[in-house]
């Protein structure tokens, strides 16, 4: 899942690479409300989970928002 988010925030909210490791928070990856958004859009129509804007923002760092993704797919 880290994987597939990593790629989501390069090729869709042009986050740097280097940037998406798991202990990184919103801030130092700018993600703004706005962009958070869009996450939870591309989220649902590119893997099928659905996660809204407020449960990624909620999640403080990437690794917080794989463990939501995985549990979602669990469900899935």
């Amino acid at each position: 899942m880290l994987e597939q988010l990593k790629e989501i925030l390069v090729s869709k909210l042009k986050v740097t690479p280097e940037q998406v490791v798991p202990e990184a928070t919103h801030e130092e990856l700018e993600l703004d409300s706005l962009a958070v958004v869009e996450l939870s859009l591309v989220l649902e129509q590119e893997l099928g989970l659905t996660i809204s804007d407020d449960e990624l923002l909620e999640a403080p760092t990437i690794g917080d928002m794989v463990a939501l993704m995985d549990e979602r797919s669990a469900k899935v």
